[in-house]
This record gives structure tokens, C-alpha cells and sequence, in this order.
């Protein structure tokens, strides 16, 4: 029998597509149903879930991302307007600190922010004390964190972050050195070179959206 063992490792890797299709999904639906941030979470919660416990079969995080914007078109239709007024509010901020040369990062870039989703924007600015200067001089109060950014392949920082509240919405900033804004960090979800767009590009989005919206008679 020649063909057998060809034959059983062609069943075996589409066993495996298909878990790792069941997988992905399952984690959207978790990430979407119970404000679940993190990927590596959500896979696990969704492998234990459905008893599927081999590393092949973990999909990747490009795939849940692709998962869960497929899950809120289909099942959570609220998340669609949600997503405008968050990319709306994102341009009217960046205008506010175009000073910093904002940039949209996250989820309401991707197109997977839903009603939870905060505002994501990277601030860039060699002087640390800036961004929040600036907060304080237009009585904003914001709530001061940290986060580790990867730069690159070699290297991380702990970058500051600036919480803060307006239009019923969560703003998110980091502050990043000026240096990186020539190369984007590292994305948790792919370790590929971030995602990221202008205030231009935040522009450009909007306006095809509403061409879209227009052309398919929303």
C-alpha cells in the first residue's frame, strides 16, 4: 500500500486545519462575548474549552484577529458604530495633540474595537514629561501606567502611559521617543512591525468608509 502513508498525513494535517479553524473561532467568540484582550489567553481558554490540547493545532493570532472581526459582522452588529465613533473621536484627539505626532494604533485601526474598546494612540516625544504637561495644562486628568513596548527584534522599554476619559470613550496613550517613530514597535499580536495611521490616513479611513456605507445603502 504506497499510498497510505501519504494519504494519512494528508488527513492528519487537515485534522489539523480544522482545529485550528475551531480554535480560532472559539477564541474570537470568547474575545467578543467576554472582553477577552489577550490572544495567547483567549486560544488556551478556547483549547481547554474544546479539548483540543496539541501546539499544532493553536492557531495563529493573525487568525483570531481575522476570527473576531468575522464574529462581530455577523453577531454583533452594534460594534460596527461603535468602531465610527471610536475612529471619529481618534481623529478629533489626534488633531488635539498633533504637537506629539499621534499615530491610531489597536484595535479601532484593525477594525475589531467594539463597545469596551479604548481609543489607542502612540504619542512621540523625546521629552517625558510633555505629554502630561500638556494633559494638565487643558484640565485633563489622566491616570499615569506603564507599558513594555518591543522596538525591535533585540530590544524593549517600559513606555509611559497616559489613561484618560472623554466623550463617554477611554483614551489610551503611549509615549514613545521621536526616534521610534521612524520604525513602528513590534505588534504582541504577530511580531511584525505595528499597524498604525496618521491623522491623514485616520482621514482617508473614514471618508471610504462613508463611500462604502453610502454604495452598499447604509
Amino acid at each position: 500500500m504506497p499510498h497510505a502513508r501519504p494519504h494519512a498525513s494528508q488527513h492528519a494535517q487537515t485534522r489539523t486545519r480544522e482545529r485550528r479553524h475551531r480554535l480560532a473561532h472559539e477564541a474570537a467568540r470568547l474575545m467578543a462575548e467576554s472582553g477577552i484582550r489577550d490572544y495567547h489567553q483567549a486560544k488556551l481558554k478556547a483549547a481547554e474549552r474544546l479539548g483540543i490540547f496539541d501546539d499544532a493545532s493553536l492557531p495563529r493570532n493573525r487568525e483570531i484577529e481575522d476570527a473576531l472581526r468575522e464574529y462581530q459582522r455577523l453577531f454583533q452588529r452594534d460594534s460596527i458604530p461603535a468602531l465610527r465613533k471610536r475612529r471619529e473621536a481618534a481623529l478629533r484627539a489626534m488633531e488635539f495633540f498633533t504637537a506629539f505626532q499621534p499615530r491610531l494604533v489597536g484595535p479601532v485601526l484593525e477594525g475589531t474595537a467594539d463597545t469596551r474598546s479604548p481609543v489607542m494612540l502612540h504619542l512621540y516625544s523625546d521629552d517625558p514629561d510633555a505629554a502630561p504637561r500638556f494633559l494638565e495644562q487643558h484640565g485633563i486628568p489622566a491616570e499615569g501606567r506603564s507599558r513594555r513596548v518591543r522596538l525591535d527584534r533585540e530590544r524593549a522599554a517600559d513606555a509611559p502611559v497616559w489613561v484618560f476619559s472623554a466623550e463617554e470613550l477611554t483614551f489610551d496613550l503611549t509615549v514613545l521617543p521621536l526616534d521610534v517613530l521612524r520604525q513602528a514597535p513590534l505588534s504582541s499580536t504577530d511580531e511584525k512591525p505595528m499597524k498604525r495611521a496618521s491623522a491623514g490616513q485616520v482621514r482617508q479611513l473614514l471618508a471610504e468608509e462613508e463611500i462604502l456605507g453610502y454604495e452598499s445603502g447604509g
